[in-house]
Protein backbone atom coordinates (compact mmCIF):
# COMPACT_ATOMS: atom_id res chain seq x y z
CA UNK A 1 0.00 0.00 0.00
CA UNK A 2 1.10 3.52 -0.75
CA UNK A 3 2.93 5.57 2.05
CA UNK A 4 0.82 8.44 1.00
CA UNK A 5 -2.73 6.70 1.20
CA UNK A 6 -1.79 5.54 4.90
CA UNK A 7 -1.16 9.34 5.42
CA UNK A 8 -4.39 10.63 3.90
CA UNK A 9 -6.40 7.83 6.13
CA UNK A 10 -4.82 9.29 9.37
CA UNK A 11 -5.40 12.81 8.54
CA UNK A 12 -9.07 12.12 8.16
CA UNK A 13 -9.38 11.42 12.24
CA UNK A 14 -8.69 14.16 14.89
CA UNK A 15 -7.16 10.39 17.06
CA UNK A 16 -6.71 7.19 15.60
CA UNK A 17 -5.80 4.57 17.68
CA UNK A 18 -3.11 2.00 16.72
CA UNK A 19 -3.87 0.49 13.49
CA UNK A 20 -4.39 -3.11 12.19
CA UNK A 21 -7.09 -3.08 14.88
CA UNK A 22 -7.11 -5.72 17.82
CA UNK A 23 -9.90 -8.13 17.67
CA UNK A 24 -10.99 -10.62 20.55
CA UNK A 25 -8.04 -13.02 20.10
CA UNK A 26 -10.64 -16.25 21.91
CA UNK A 27 -11.44 -16.72 17.86
CA UNK A 28 -7.80 -16.66 16.77
CA UNK A 29 -5.29 -19.78 16.06
CA UNK A 30 -2.92 -20.64 17.46
CA UNK A 31 -4.71 -19.89 21.02
CA UNK A 32 -3.43 -17.83 23.19
CA UNK A 33 -4.43 -17.95 26.67
CA UNK A 34 -2.76 -15.04 28.06
CA UNK A 35 -4.12 -12.64 25.38
CA UNK A 36 -7.54 -14.07 26.09
CA UNK A 37 -7.32 -13.66 29.86
CA UNK A 38 -6.43 -9.74 29.28
CA UNK A 39 -9.18 -9.08 26.82
CA UNK A 40 -11.60 -10.39 29.63
CA UNK A 41 -10.09 -8.92 32.41
CA UNK A 42 -10.42 -5.75 30.96
CA UNK A 43 -14.07 -6.24 30.70
CA UNK A 44 -15.10 -7.86 34.04
CA UNK A 45 -12.11 -6.81 36.35
CA UNK A 46 -11.84 -2.73 35.63
CA UNK A 47 -14.36 -0.35 35.51
CA UNK A 48 -15.59 -0.55 31.87
CA UNK A 49 -19.36 -0.08 30.48
CA UNK A 50 -20.01 -3.78 30.78
CA UNK A 51 -19.54 -3.81 34.37
CA UNK A 52 -21.32 -0.95 34.41
CA UNK A 53 -24.25 -2.84 32.68
CA UNK A 54 -23.77 -5.21 35.44
CA UNK A 55 -24.62 -2.77 37.93
CA UNK A 56 -27.44 -1.05 36.82
CA UNK A 57 -29.08 -4.43 35.95
CA UNK A 58 -28.88 -4.87 39.92
CA UNK A 59 -29.85 -1.82 40.80
CA UNK A 60 -32.72 -2.59 38.88
CA UNK A 61 -33.99 -6.08 39.64
CA UNK A 62 -33.26 -5.74 43.48
CA UNK A 63 -34.59 -1.84 43.63
CA UNK A 64 -37.29 -1.22 40.96
CA UNK A 65 -38.54 -4.33 39.53
CA UNK A 66 -41.04 -6.42 40.97
CA UNK A 67 -41.50 -10.45 41.80
CA UNK A 68 -41.85 -12.50 38.82
CA UNK A 69 -44.69 -13.70 39.89
CA UNK A 70 -46.43 -10.28 39.75
CA UNK A 71 -45.79 -10.53 35.66
CA UNK A 72 -48.12 -12.89 35.15
CA UNK A 73 -50.78 -10.37 33.33
CA UNK A 74 -50.08 -7.18 31.76
CA UNK A 75 -50.85 -4.94 34.17
CA UNK A 76 -49.23 -1.03 33.97
CA UNK A 77 -47.57 -0.68 37.34
CA UNK A 78 -45.12 -3.33 36.32
CA UNK A 79 -44.40 -2.54 33.20
CA UNK A 80 -44.19 1.31 33.75
CA UNK A 81 -41.57 0.02 36.38
CA UNK A 82 -39.77 -1.54 33.57
CA UNK A 83 -39.87 1.27 31.43
CA UNK A 84 -38.65 3.74 34.73
CA UNK A 85 -35.80 1.02 35.14
CA UNK A 86 -34.83 1.59 31.39
CA UNK A 87 -35.49 5.24 30.68
CA UNK A 88 -34.16 6.70 33.76
CA UNK A 89 -30.90 5.64 33.60
CA UNK A 90 -30.21 5.40 29.85
CA UNK A 91 -31.13 9.00 29.85
CA UNK A 92 -29.44 10.10 32.66
CA UNK A 93 -26.11 8.70 31.27
CA UNK A 94 -26.68 9.39 27.18
CA UNK A 95 -27.28 13.34 28.60
CA UNK A 96 -24.56 13.48 30.92
CA UNK A 97 -22.19 11.89 28.60
CA UNK A 98 -23.74 14.44 25.73
CA UNK A 99 -22.86 17.52 28.52
CA UNK A 100 -19.73 16.85 29.01
CA UNK A 101 -18.27 15.68 25.93
CA UNK A 102 -19.88 17.80 23.07
CA UNK A 103 -21.91 21.39 25.29
CA UNK A 104 -19.25 21.75 27.97
CA UNK A 105 -16.15 20.01 25.73
CA UNK A 106 -14.50 19.54 29.41
CA UNK A 107 -12.20 16.92 27.47
CA UNK A 108 -11.39 18.98 24.52
CA UNK A 109 -10.68 16.98 21.20
CA UNK A 110 -8.90 15.06 23.62
CA UNK A 111 -9.67 11.01 22.43
CA UNK A 112 -12.23 12.28 19.79
CA UNK A 113 -11.89 10.52 16.25
CA UNK A 114 -14.02 12.50 14.27
CA UNK A 115 -12.71 16.15 14.49
CA UNK A 116 -16.48 17.38 13.39
CA UNK A 117 -19.11 18.95 15.15
CA UNK A 118 -22.49 17.70 15.79
CA UNK A 119 -24.33 18.77 13.10
CA UNK A 120 -27.45 21.70 13.58
CA UNK A 121 -29.54 23.62 10.86
CA UNK A 122 -29.16 20.18 8.73
CA UNK A 123 -32.48 19.38 6.90
CA UNK A 124 -31.36 15.67 6.73
CA UNK A 125 -32.32 14.98 10.72
CA UNK A 126 -35.61 15.47 12.28
CA UNK A 127 -36.13 19.08 13.69
CA UNK A 128 -33.25 19.66 11.37
CA UNK A 129 -30.75 19.23 14.51
CA UNK A 130 -28.79 16.17 14.82
CA UNK A 131 -29.18 15.75 18.30
CA UNK A 132 -32.74 16.47 18.84
CA UNK A 133 -33.07 13.98 15.92
CA UNK A 134 -31.15 11.58 17.93
CA UNK A 135 -32.73 12.35 21.20
CA UNK A 136 -36.56 11.63 19.68
CA UNK A 137 -35.53 7.95 17.92
CA UNK A 138 -33.31 6.67 20.73
CA UNK A 139 -36.28 7.76 23.65
CA UNK A 140 -39.44 7.54 21.79
CA UNK A 141 -39.07 4.52 19.61
CA UNK A 142 -35.55 3.03 21.44
CA UNK A 143 -36.29 3.34 24.89
CA UNK A 144 -39.79 2.21 24.29
CA UNK A 145 -39.47 -0.62 22.02
CA UNK A 146 -36.93 -2.21 24.21
CA UNK A 147 -39.04 -2.20 27.16
CA UNK A 148 -41.99 -3.85 25.27
CA UNK A 149 -39.41 -6.66 23.87
CA UNK A 150 -38.42 -7.15 27.62
CA UNK A 151 -41.94 -7.48 29.36
CA UNK A 152 -42.78 -9.66 26.93
CA UNK A 153 -40.05 -11.85 27.76
CA UNK A 154 -40.84 -10.82 31.43
CA UNK A 155 -44.81 -12.51 31.09
CA UNK A 156 -43.52 -15.23 29.45
CA UNK A 157 -41.05 -16.29 32.11
CA UNK A 158 -43.66 -15.18 34.43
CA UNK A 159 -46.40 -17.91 33.07
CA UNK A 160 -43.78 -20.62 32.23
CA UNK A 161 -43.76 -19.97 28.75
CA UNK A 162 -39.79 -19.63 29.18
CA UNK A 163 -37.21 -21.36 31.18
CA UNK A 164 -36.06 -19.73 33.98
CA UNK A 165 -32.79 -20.09 36.23
CA UNK A 166 -31.84 -19.80 39.66
CA UNK A 167 -29.13 -19.40 41.51
CA UNK A 168 -28.83 -22.74 43.47
CA UNK A 169 -30.49 -24.73 40.46
CA UNK A 170 -27.07 -24.05 38.37
CA UNK A 171 -24.64 -21.61 40.03
CA UNK A 172 -22.25 -22.05 37.14
CA UNK A 173 -24.40 -21.65 34.45
CA UNK A 174 -26.19 -18.74 36.11
CA UNK A 175 -22.37 -17.19 36.59
CA UNK A 176 -21.39 -17.92 32.96
CA UNK A 177 -24.72 -16.39 31.43
CA UNK A 178 -23.14 -12.93 31.95
CA UNK A 179 -20.13 -14.00 30.24
CA UNK A 180 -21.99 -15.41 27.35
CA UNK A 181 -24.69 -12.35 27.09
CA UNK A 182 -22.31 -9.90 25.57
CA UNK A 183 -20.80 -12.95 22.94
CA UNK A 184 -24.46 -13.61 21.63
CA UNK A 185 -25.60 -10.31 21.68
CA UNK A 186 -22.29 -9.52 19.01
CA UNK A 187 -23.43 -12.58 17.16
CA UNK A 188 -27.18 -11.67 17.04
CA UNK A 189 -26.08 -8.06 15.88
CA UNK A 190 -23.73 -9.08 13.05
CA UNK A 191 -26.43 -10.55 11.43
CA UNK A 192 -28.88 -8.03 12.09
CA UNK A 193 -27.44 -5.39 10.81
CA UNK A 194 -26.40 -6.80 7.62
CA UNK A 195 -29.67 -7.70 6.89
CA UNK A 196 -30.04 -3.68 7.32
CA UNK A 197 -27.73 -2.96 4.71
CA UNK A 198 -29.68 -5.00 1.98
CA UNK A 199 -30.90 -1.53 -0.20
CA UNK A 200 -34.20 -1.70 0.25
CA UNK A 201 -34.44 -1.71 3.95
CA UNK A 202 -31.69 0.41 3.89
CA UNK A 203 -32.92 2.68 2.45
CA UNK A 204 -36.61 2.28 4.81
CA UNK A 205 -35.20 2.12 8.30
CA UNK A 206 -31.42 1.96 8.67
CA UNK A 207 -30.89 5.14 6.61
CA UNK A 208 -32.09 6.83 9.82
CA UNK A 209 -29.06 5.69 11.96
CA UNK A 210 -26.79 6.14 9.68
CA UNK A 211 -27.53 10.16 9.30
CA UNK A 212 -24.60 9.98 11.73
CA UNK A 213 -21.69 9.93 10.14
CA UNK A 214 -19.81 12.41 13.46
CA UNK A 215 -21.87 9.96 16.53
CA UNK A 216 -22.67 11.54 19.59
CA UNK A 217 -23.66 9.54 22.97
CA UNK A 218 -27.89 9.78 21.75
CA UNK A 219 -26.69 8.16 18.38
CA UNK A 220 -26.35 5.17 20.24
CA UNK A 221 -30.13 3.59 19.74
CA UNK A 222 -31.35 6.33 17.75
CA UNK A 223 -32.67 4.43 14.79
CA UNK A 224 -35.88 3.64 12.86
CA UNK A 225 -38.87 1.68 14.67
CA UNK A 226 -38.53 -1.53 12.03
CA UNK A 227 -34.95 -1.21 13.22
CA UNK A 228 -35.60 -1.59 16.67
CA UNK A 229 -37.96 -4.40 16.07
CA UNK A 230 -35.31 -6.41 14.59
CA UNK A 231 -33.07 -5.09 17.22
CA UNK A 232 -34.36 -6.79 20.03
CA UNK A 233 -35.30 -9.64 18.26
CA UNK A 234 -32.23 -10.45 20.52
CA UNK A 235 -34.09 -11.03 23.47
CA UNK A 236 -35.55 -14.05 21.77
CA UNK A 237 -32.39 -16.35 23.36
CA UNK A 238 -34.18 -16.02 26.79
CA UNK A 239 -37.17 -18.07 25.43
CA UNK A 240 -34.98 -20.79 24.79
CA UNK A 241 -31.93 -20.59 26.58
CA UNK A 242 -32.64 -20.81 30.64
CA UNK A 243 -32.19 -17.51 31.85
CA UNK A 244 -33.01 -15.54 35.25
CA UNK A 245 -34.74 -11.75 35.42
CA UNK A 246 -31.80 -10.55 36.27
CA UNK A 247 -30.01 -11.68 33.33
CA UNK A 248 -32.97 -10.01 30.97
CA UNK A 249 -32.16 -6.55 32.49
CA UNK A 250 -28.29 -6.85 32.02
CA UNK A 251 -28.94 -8.19 28.51
CA UNK A 252 -30.83 -4.78 27.92
CA UNK A 253 -28.23 -2.58 29.40
CA UNK A 254 -25.40 -4.50 27.39
CA UNK A 255 -28.04 -3.92 24.17
CA UNK A 256 -28.69 -0.23 24.48
CA UNK A 257 -26.73 1.22 27.25
CA UNK A 258 -23.16 0.15 25.91
CA UNK A 259 -24.40 1.65 21.98
CA UNK A 260 -24.47 5.17 24.07
CA UNK A 261 -20.84 4.76 25.28
CA UNK A 262 -19.46 3.36 21.57
CA UNK A 263 -21.28 5.82 20.20
CA UNK A 264 -20.24 8.52 22.14
CA UNK A 265 -17.22 9.30 19.14
CA UNK A 266 -14.74 9.60 22.02
CA UNK A 267 -12.01 7.07 22.53
CA UNK A 268 -12.27 7.25 26.40
CA UNK A 269 -13.80 9.50 29.18
CA UNK A 270 -10.76 11.96 30.47
CA UNK A 271 -10.83 13.74 33.39
CA UNK A 272 -7.95 16.27 35.10
CA UNK A 273 -5.91 14.59 31.71
CA UNK A 274 -6.27 10.83 33.06
CA UNK A 275 -8.44 8.25 31.27
CA UNK A 276 -10.55 7.08 33.48
CA UNK A 277 -13.20 4.83 30.92
CA UNK A 278 -12.47 3.23 27.71
CA UNK A 279 -15.80 4.53 25.95
CA UNK A 280 -15.94 5.02 22.12
CA UNK A 281 -15.41 2.37 19.72
CA UNK A 282 -13.01 2.63 16.74
CA UNK A 283 -13.86 -0.19 14.80
CA UNK A 284 -17.94 0.96 14.63
CA UNK A 285 -16.69 4.78 13.76
CA UNK A 286 -15.11 3.19 11.15
CA UNK A 287 -18.82 1.56 9.85
CA UNK A 288 -20.49 5.01 10.44
CA UNK A 289 -17.62 6.87 8.09
CA UNK A 290 -17.58 3.58 5.19
CA UNK A 291 -20.73 2.18 5.64
CA UNK A 292 -19.58 -1.20 4.10
CA UNK A 293 -17.46 -2.39 6.33
CA UNK A 294 -17.60 -3.65 10.28
CA UNK A 295 -20.76 -4.78 10.48
CA UNK A 296 -20.18 -6.50 13.74
CA UNK A 297 -18.59 -6.28 16.71
CA UNK A 298 -14.79 -6.51 17.73
CA UNK A 299 -16.20 -9.79 19.90
CA UNK A 300 -17.00 -11.80 17.02
CA UNK A 301 -14.63 -12.29 13.96
CA UNK A 302 -17.44 -12.09 11.28
CA UNK A 303 -16.21 -9.15 9.42
CA UNK A 304 -13.10 -11.01 9.22
CA UNK A 305 -14.43 -14.07 8.26
CA UNK A 306 -16.23 -12.70 5.30
CA UNK A 307 -14.36 -9.96 3.83
CA UNK A 308 -16.00 -7.07 5.57
CA UNK A 309 -13.02 -6.06 8.24
CA UNK A 310 -12.02 -2.78 8.22
CA UNK A 311 -8.46 -2.41 10.49
CA UNK A 312 -7.92 1.41 10.43
CA UNK A 313 -5.40 1.25 7.37
CA UNK A 314 -5.91 3.15 4.29
CA UNK A 315 -5.80 0.03 2.81
CA UNK A 316 -9.23 -0.85 3.97
CA UNK A 317 -10.57 2.15 3.22
CA UNK A 318 -9.92 1.81 -0.42
CA UNK A 319 -11.66 -2.03 -0.02
CA UNK A 320 -14.51 -0.83 1.54
CA UNK A 321 -15.43 2.26 -0.98
CA UNK A 322 -14.27 -0.34 -3.52
CA UNK A 323 -17.11 -2.91 -2.14
CA UNK A 324 -19.85 0.29 -1.90
CA UNK A 325 -19.13 1.54 -5.42
CA UNK A 326 -20.13 -2.20 -6.44
CA UNK A 327 -23.14 -2.62 -3.92
CA UNK A 328 -24.82 0.29 -5.24
CA UNK A 329 -24.15 0.73 -8.91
Amino acid sequence: MPADAEAVEANRWNHRPPTPIAQNPLFQWPPKPVAIFKWYAAFWFEISTTTLCLVLALGAYFLILPPLDAMQSFQPGWMIRVWLANLVPQCLIAGALHHWLITRKRQGDATKFDPRDQNRKNGSFTFNNQVLDNMFWHIASGITLWSVAQIGVFWMMANGYAPTLLFPDNPIWFVAAFVLVPIWSSFHFYWVHRLLHWPPLYKLAHSLHHRNVNVGPWSGIAMHPIEHALFYTNFAIHLVVPTHPLHLMFHGYVQSTHPVFSHSGFENLVVKDSKQLRMGVFFHQLHHRYFECNYGTVEMPWDRWFGSYHDGTGQATEEARARKTQMYT
